[in-house]
């Protein structure tokens, strides 16, 4: 078993390229001047950069912190096309939510998007009963082409049968769905990726600190970088603010008077190891509108959500005991209760979804995208769904097209004649991808299971390359902490290829060793030391 003692030097730099110099992307942002800038690195901005890019624009993008730092890597990590909107009607969405969610996992990302089975257990007293749930995930496959399979109603005998921990007192009957499932901090690293591969320039951990104008339109925006204070600035023809729970702040830059124009739902989660094997997930309906989902991940118990309205700063939402109770006592519903013990939790956290701004609950809002233009010209994208992020960026760039006077249009190849399901990066079948990592490593190179498994199921065919870096230095294969998959050659190609540069980048978001509660003291303190090299 690999100890932490046993922790390499890192050896040479890959084959795919060098190392990011900050400061040569800090001279490139601010010696040119772009056709767009888009200030926030979440999901969307991401997906707007990446789709913009395409198009043939001149693209610049930036985030105060991580790349999808914030909400975009605090979600449930579903691809799904929300089978509790059609409580709200919201049959359109659905839809698209479904067909977006079949080409992820097809054509866009089968490597990094999978398909899950869901339970919604019927229980005597429940919210809805067993014959409206049937008929709700018949409607719900339907909207799908029945491309998972019928939505159907199965007794809880076949039910427990296949999830043991399933609670089945007062259990009336199971209703059963598919959906897909992902790693929201990797796919947003890959479609980073792929927009640099399209040509734009990106950087995070830049702050802006103010907006540039000329002539009273935005024109531009000044920046820090977060690491060393380096004090730049970036001019470009329109800016797109895509910051987020961040979102009113910016337009409060460019309009001190703007009106709010969104609104805030906190929603956190509990990471659990697990004590057996789940073949399904649950998603469990907790009154009218709310469900808690319980979800085998990362070979983790993933258990969600909250919703609740939130008016703090967006820089300090955390997880609370109030919230962790909350999500056991909601999770024990349908979950036995030796599955739900503290002493398993590895880690919680929350995100914040953005909201349209306006009356009522925020659980019974609706989770749409408004794009809107201030006073001086900037862009503001706010709300939508990790689903369909892709739309989202299709929906900003024809908006940019149509800007008055023509202002990008000229310049852009329409996203008619552009292909309209482009892989990301690494793109290849995972089985695949794993076999070849056992089969056909170097001799004397060690690669287990276990992590030929995840390094395809997070990087699909660009595992070879990491697998490169371990060929040239095999100490690079040991594993960063004995209890969890990752090696080192991945925070080595974290830091050198996905734009890591901090302990919290490698760590929470390229690896998954602080959600495993892997990340010690000792941890960090060599990854920081790898990264300083």
């Amino acid at each position: 078993m690999t100890t932490l003692q046993s922790v390499p030097e890192p050896g040479t730099r890959p084959a795919a390229g060098p190392r990011q110099d900050r400061a040569e992307t800090r001279d490139r942002l601010s010696s040119a001047t772009y056709d767009l800038l888009v200030i926030g690195g979440g999901i969307l901005g991401t997906s707007v950069a990446w789709h913009a890019a395409q198009s043939g624009l001149r693209v610049a993008m930036v985030d105060a912190g991580d790349f999808a730092g914030a909400t975009s890597s605090a979600s449930s990590k579903l691809v799904h096309g929300g089978l509790r909107y059609l409580q709200t009607g919201a049959v359109k969405l659905v839809a698209e939510n479904h067909h977006e969610r079949r080409v992820l996992a097809k054509d866009v990302a089968p490597h990094l998007v999978n398909p899950l089975t869901f339970y919604l257990p019927v229980y005597k007293g429940g919210p809805h009963g067993a014959a409206k749930l049937g008929a709700g995930v018949f409607a719900y496959s339907a909207l799908s082409a029945f491309g998972d399979g019928v939505g159907r109603v199965i007794s809880p005998a076949r039910a427990a049968a296949d999830n043991p921990a399933l609670r089945t007192e007062n259990l009336k009957a199971v209703a059963v769905f598919g959906d897909h499932q992902m790693n929201d901090s990797r796919v947003a690293v890959m479609t980073v990726r792929a927009a640099v591969e399209s040509g734009a320039v990106v950087l995070n951990h830049a702050e802006v600190t103010g907006l540039r104008f000329t002539h009273g339109r935005v024109s531009g925006a000044e920046l820090r970088d977060g690491l060393d204070g380096t004090e730049f600035g970036v001019d470009a023809r329109i800016v797109l603010n895509a910051t987020g729970p961040w979102v009113d702040h910016l337009r409060r830059m460019e309009d001190s008077g703007a009106a709010p124009s969104i609104r805030l739902s906190k929603g956190a989660h509990v990471v659990l190891k697990r004590k057996a094997p789940w073949k399904a997930a649950m998603s469990t309906p907790v009154d009218k509108y709310r469900i808690t989902f319980a979800l085998p991940w990362e070979d983790q118990l993933l258990l969600g959500t909250t919703d609740e309205a939130y008016e703090g700063d967006p820089g300090q939402v955390r997880a609370t005991d109030a919230d962790i109770d909350q999500i056991l006592e909601e999770a024990a519903f349908s979950v036995r209760d030796e599955h739900l013990s503290r002493d398993l939790i590895t880690y919680a956290y929350a995100g914040l979804r953005v909201l349209p701004g306006g009356p009522g609950n925020t659980e019974s809002a609706k989770r749409e995208t408004v794009v809107t233009e201030g006073r001086g010209g900037m862009l503001s994208v706010a709300g939508g769904k990790w689903t369909t992020y892709r739309h989202i960026g299709r929906t900003v760039i024809n908006k940019l097209a149509k800007l008055p006077g023509g202002a990008l249009a000229d310049d852009m190849e329409p996203l008619s004649r552009l292909p309209r399901r482009v892989p990301l990066p690494g793109i290849a079948n995972p089985n695949a991808v794993a076999h070849r990592l056992l089969v056909d490593r170097e001799p004397g190179v060690r690669m287990d299971p276990l992590t030929a498994r995840q390094l395809a199921t997070h990087y699909g065919s660009l595992s070879f390359e990491i697998a490169r870096l371990v060929a040239e230095d095999p100490a690079l294969g040991e594993r960063i902490h004995p209890d969890g998959p990752e090696i080192w050659a991945q925070a080595v190609y974290a830091r050198d290829h996905e734009w890591a540069e901090t302990v919290d980048d490698v760590l929470r978001r390229r690896t998954t060793l602080t959600i495993r509660g892997l990340d010690t003291d000792e941890v960090r303190a060599r990854v920081e030391e790898l990264l300083r090299r």
